[in-house]
């Protein structure tokens, strides 16, 4: 079993394309079922050996030890993925997951800024070197395309159409999409291109940190933090929550669904849907609180 969960997180990086982290997620819970495994069965178990009712009895340990139900509901999506790949290498001859219904979890809507916070957080000022410069543009880029974190991560300067305003990003599954994005954005990368020469970029990375390496998702996550601890902002925000204020800001204005689901990436539309939920929420508060018989 070793072997194949080991053979697993190679499927899941190279033939999936999925991300490091998701593949660590994945390979782990695996790994974390397969030591249960071990001592309800006893010995060294092989694929042939695990059933509907140990991953059953898995899932309620999990429950018994008070994990959400979100993070049962991706244990076992990653159960069953491993199940599938060992079934497609002839080690199983059916997915003892496939049946198995996933924890209900609680629809929790996604964190968001309002516009006049994300005027505030951008339109103050953007300092000068190549850090502050740089912390700007990640949130501007951020809230201008609704790109993942990873994404502004991966991003080159080849990437970036800087004439038309465009930026090609790969995202999950390697799919590739194209995304614009405003004159804001626009005019901070131009500042900060002048001083990221300064730091002779190993690379073409877009982002980059003082001695010229590419800045990964942590780097750009404590930048965000960085960046609105300077403006002395009270609020509580990711690179994510930019994202989230992207997608709600567009719909609130009129954009339509499915254009929002194009630039965010979205494989369904079913996940682009929950900002629906959002504009609802806004809506009742509204009606409530200006309409007379409310």
């Amino acid at each position: 079993m070793d072997e194949a969960i080991a053979a697993f997180r190679r499927h899941l990086l190279l033939e999936r394309h999925v991300s490091p982290h998701t593949a660590r997620a994945y390979t782990r819970d695996a790994r974390q079922f397969y030591v249960y495994a071990q001592k309800e069965l006893g010995g060294d178990p092989g694929p042939r050996d695990l059933d509907r009712l140990l991953v059953r009895a898995y899932l309620a340990d999990l429950h018994r030890r008070g994990l959400s139900p979100a993070t049962s509901a991706r244990i076992l999506s990653s159960l069953r993925g491993l199940f599938r790949f060992l079934g497609r290498e002839g080690l199983l001859e059916s997915n003892p997951a496939a049946a198995l219904a996933s924890p209900k979890r609680e629809r929790r809507l996604p964190e968001r800024l309002s516009e006049a916070d994300v005027a505030a957080l951008l339109e103050g000022p953007a300092g000068t070197g190549l850090v502050a410069l740089r912390d700007h543009v990640a949130l501007e880029i951020l809230y201008a395309t609704g790109m993942r974190c990873a994404e502004l991560a991966t991003l080159n300067l080849g990437d970036l159409d800087r004439n038309n305003r465009l930026c090609r990003v790969l995202g999950k599954g390697r799919i590739e999409r194209v995304i614009p994005y405003g004159r804001s954005a626009a005019q901070a990368i131009e500042s900060y291109l002048h001083e990221r020469s300064r730091a002779h970029p190993r690379d073409q990375a877009l982002l980059v940190s003082s001695r010229g390496s590419r800045l990964g998702t942590r780097g750009i996550h404590r930048g965000v933090i960085r960046r609105v601890r300077t403006l002395a902002r009270q609020l509580r925000i990711s690179p994510h929550t930019l994202r989230h204020s992207f997608a709600s800001h567009l719909l609130e204005r009129g954009a339509d669904l499915r254009a929002i689901q194009e630039l965010l990436g979205h494989a369904s539309l079913s996940t682009t849907q929950k900002y629906t939920h959002v504009n609802t929420r806004q809506i009742l508060a509204t009606y409530r609180r200006t309409h007379p018989r409310a």
